[in-house]
């Protein structure tokens, strides 16, 4: 399996627990409710990524709000167009991941005034459409970045967009973390500050809005040009289906 192993999964020392509702979602859908599964995908290779770092301290926060969390380590996907593309087994575990998720979170580094290769790839990985599933489609998305420098919002804005267009429903929240490199201790945990409270309020509302759009995604993303299309498909079939049976009568009749 290609996912990262969370250190240290229940500790958070940034966190004041006081403060944090355990089960932020609870109340917002009738009966129990089984653990959001979450995907996260980070956005950098570097040996301290700190989109993997904000990234890890989500899925704990993830965690500790009910959920499942599962980060999928991109180190050996291959380009969009390179190789065998879908039969790579990194890019199969990838939309296997994505179909099993509910919700997601997406991180990645600010470069050169855009989200990184690495974030676009896994993206790009992952189809509108697969043998008439949708990996995507309907689940909640949070999005964050991080910068090297002054704080931007061109990452997020762009990981907004292709929320969009992967048919996701995006959350408002969202963050933004400058100059990274003084936001995370020595071993990797990031440090109290307002931008880690940005990121558990982030991690918050994605929890409720994926157990608010839980019961009813299919039903929100129901669309009459794909009912249409459907109909059209399967008219032709069966069009196909009449003429392959009716072929023998008429080589019979020839004869």
């Amino acid at each position: 399996m290609r996912l990262r192993t969370l250190p240290d999964p229940d500790h958070l020392p940034a966190l004041q627990p006081q403060h944090a509702l355990h089960r932020p979602a609870e109340g917002l859908a009738p009966g129990p409710q089984a653990p959001p599964r979450i995907l996260l995908l980070y956005g950098s290779l570097r040996e301290r990524s700190y989109s993997r770092l904000a990234i890890e301290e989500a899925a704990r926060l993830v965690r500790h709000f009910g959920g499942e969390p599962r980060i999928f380590d991109p180190s050996d996907l291959p380009l969009p167009d390179q190789g065998s593309g879908g039969d790579h087994p990194a890019v199969r575990e990838l939309r296997e991941l994505s179909l099993w998720s509910e919700g997601q979170i997406w991180c990645s580094p600010e470069r050169h005034g855009q989200i990184t290769g690495v974030m676009k790839a896994q993206i790009d990985h992952l189809p509108l459409s697969m043998g008439g599933i949708r990996p995507t489609q309907g689940r909640a998305l949070a999005v964050m970045q991080v910068s090297g420098g002054s704080q931007s919002f061109n990452s997020v804005n762009t990981l907004r967009l292709l929320g969009r267009w992967m048919r996701m429903f995006t959350i408002p929240n969202q963050s933004s973390v400058p100059q990274a490199f003084r936001r995370f201790d020595e071993a990797g945990r990031m440090l109290p500050s307002s931008y880690y409270e940005r990121i558990v309020d982030v991690v918050e509302e994605l929890i409720r809005f994926t157990v608010l759009l839980r019961p009813h995604a299919a039903q929100l993303v129901d669309r009459y040009s794909e009912r249409r299309q459907a109909a059209d498909a399967a008219l032709e079939a069966a069009n196909d289906l009449s003429s392959i049976a009716i072929a023998p009568q008429n080589r019979e009749a020839q004869a």
